[in-house]
């Protein structure tokens, strides 16, 4: 091997820092999204199923594992090794689909029961006894 490429490896070696040498593995590239896939099952399962589902301890989760998968994705030179993991990638946009319409109707329906409470403490207050209408003040 020339000096040249001695050089080469040695310097592209101490440029990367050793999380991102560990996380370019295949495995490791792997083992990310399975976790990943396991936390947005999980919290699509819960907030369908648990009402005291903590939302923003899973959010916090997947806002770390998006971080991780990031910095994975933004050093990987290697588009083969991206390529490899097509499939899983595929697979966790559905799943992130899926996730996002759950929690889309979960907001809606939080939206309706706060609109409907609203609505139920105006009408206790507006029983009529000191409104402007009860006094012929209205024009």
């Amino acid at each position: 091997m020339s000096n040249d490429k001695q050089f080469a490896q040695i310097s592209s070696a101490q440029t990367t820092p050793p999380e991102v040498a560990v996380a370019i593995k295949p495995a490791s590239l792997t083992a990310l999204l399975g976790r990943i896939e396991k936390a947005v099952e999980h919290e699509t399962n819960a907030i369908r199923t648990d009402v005291r589902f903590d939302i923003k301890a899973s959010n916090a989760r997947k806002s770390r594992y998006l971080y991780e998968l990031t910095r994975v994705v933004k050093n990987v030179g290697d588009t083969d090794l991206l390529a490899q993991h097509g499939d899983g990638l595929r697979s966790l946009r559905e799943k992130l689909a899926i996730n996002e319409s759950v929690i889309r109707d979960h907001l809606s329906a939080v939206t309706e029961v706060a609109t409907m409470m609203q609505d139920a403490i105006q009408k206790g207050e507006n029983d009529g006894t000191y409104s402007a209408g009860e006094f012929g003040w209205v024009r």
